[in-house]
């Protein structure tokens, strides 16, 4: 069949299981063989060419975006699978950094209508996306994909590639109803995207971590380059406009190298990316490759300046890890000599506590709380509780732009506002900000 337009396409799409939206579970056995079966019948586009697999509680997508960015500043043509979007499902899917046009979306959710109404095998929405750009990325012809995991690693939809490089940026308590109460469990799972003779990429220097990614190594016989020890980030400093880093890799030595994006972990995740690009390519990426990318770095929704007087900052920090990485980066990357206030709404699956208290703790003047736009929601209310308990001062709004528009109301010029705790909030804001439509469905 083919779809007669973009908007009949998603909205076959969004009649598929949504675990984005609707928190998953882990009550019944997981299995990738329904997604197996789909590929199969599609002639295994993901064996068409080699792939970068990318894992980890936070920094993921950033790490995701880097190296591709890397990669085809060497020349090759590069096909990147991200998640989630901020305005449209096209985003996920790109081509040298070209978000999928919609032309070729609908003819890819047409082919992957036709399949499941051959096979009677009906894929989730996170699975139906997977698909859809393994088999982009063979149209294409590229030379390379880097896919980031959407959750986990082991029983994730994207963990029926075969990569050639696997990184896992970190681990931290996240979605632990599915991927388990501890950072051991938590870590087994991630490292499920190891492969035999592929080289492994470990970012972080957790003990716990490493001793589980090189137990998996060891297991696979396949080789493991560990932080602090085949590479070293050798400093990692506040600079104009981002962080200037210093870096070893096994191929070459990096100093001073400009990152134009705001916080310590940008810095970590910076330098994780070259190293998985050169692991990617066998040697050194050189340092006008390496200079000339960073210094053009951008990943919106991510401690992300959007408008100024006052200062708009959009942060899609969404769990205790990401609010940590926040509270550490604001005071050094946006200084203002006024108030700070906060937008903040979030989904349910966090400690609200964990979430809060930090923030509070970092002297915002107030709290402007709403709920996102997601069936996961926290309700204003329970989330400007829990802002009081903690002793900041709370309001309740219906809806994102709504918090914006009272928090924007109560500024000045030389004050800064934070909207975090949420990528749905995030969008909302973001397009409101920026003028950017949404072209979700719901």
């Amino acid at each position: 069949m083919r779809f007669r337009s973009y908007v009949e396409a998603l909205t076959w799409l969004e009649a598929h299981v949504d675990f984005e939206r609707v928190a998953p579970n882990r009550q019944d056995v997981p299995s990738l063989q329904p997604i197996r079966d789909t590929l199969a019948l599609l002639a295994d586009p993901q064996d068409d060419y080699p792939s970068v697999h990318i894992t980890g509680t936070n920094g993921k997508g950033t790490t995701t975006t880097l190296t591709s960015a890397l990669l085809s500043g060497t020349g090759l043509r590069v096909g990147t699978f991200t998640s989630p979007d901020l305005h449209a499902i096209n985003e996920r899917i790109a081509v040298n950094a070209e978000p999928v046009d919609d032309e070729n979306l609908v003819g890819l959710l047409s082919r992957l209508a036709d399949v499941e109404s051959v096979s009677g095998v009906a894929l989730t929405r996170f699975e139906l996306l997977t698909v859809a750009a393994l088999l982009h990325f063979s149209d294409e012809g590229v030379d390379v994909a880097v896919i980031e995991v959407g959750m986990g690693g082991t029983w994730d939809s994207t963990n029926v590639i075969n990569s050639d490089v696997a990184v896992l940026t970190n681990v931290d308590l996240d979605h632990t109803a599915v991927l388990g109460p501890t950072i051991s469990a938590i870590a087994n799972d991630k490292v499920g995207i190891f492969r035999h003779e592929a080289l492994s990429v470990v970012a972080t220097t957790n003990a716990i971590v490493v001793e589980i990614a090189q137990r998996k190594a060891n297991e696979l016989a396949t080789q493991l380059w560990l932080l602090g020890d085949q590479f070293v980030l050798e400093s990692n400093e506040l600079a104009l406009g981002g962080r200037a880093i210093s870096l070893r890799t096994p191929y070459a030595h990096y100093e001073d190298v400009l990152v134009t994006l705001h916080g310590i972990h940008q810095g970590v995740n910076a330098a994780t990316a070259i190293v998985a690009a050169e692991a990617f390519v066998g040697r050194a990426l050189g340092e006008e490759v390496v200079t000339n990318t960073l210094a053009k770095a951008r990943m919106p929704g991510r401690m992300e300046l959007i408008s100024r007087k006052p200062m708009i900052v959009v942060d899609g920090a969404h769990n205790p890890a990401g609010i940590a990485a926040l509270c550490a980066t604001l005071d050094g990357a946006f200084h203002v000599s006024g108030e700070r206030r906060c937008v903040l709404g979030m989904l349910s699956g966090r400690d609200l506590d964990d979430m809060i208290e930090p923030l509070v703790s970092l002297g915002f003047t107030e709290f402007h709380c709403c709920a996102p736009q997601s069936p996961r929601a926290v309700t204003a209310h329970d989330v400007a509780e829990t802002v009081r308990r903690h002793g900041g001062v709370a309001y309740e709004h219906s809806s994102g732009t709504v918090a914006l528009a009272y928090a924007r109301e109560r500024s000045t010029d030389d004050d800064l506002i934070v909207v975090a705790g949420s990528l749905y909030l995030v969008a909302e804001v973001r397009g409101e900000v920026l003028h950017v439509t949404s072209r979700h469905l719901r």
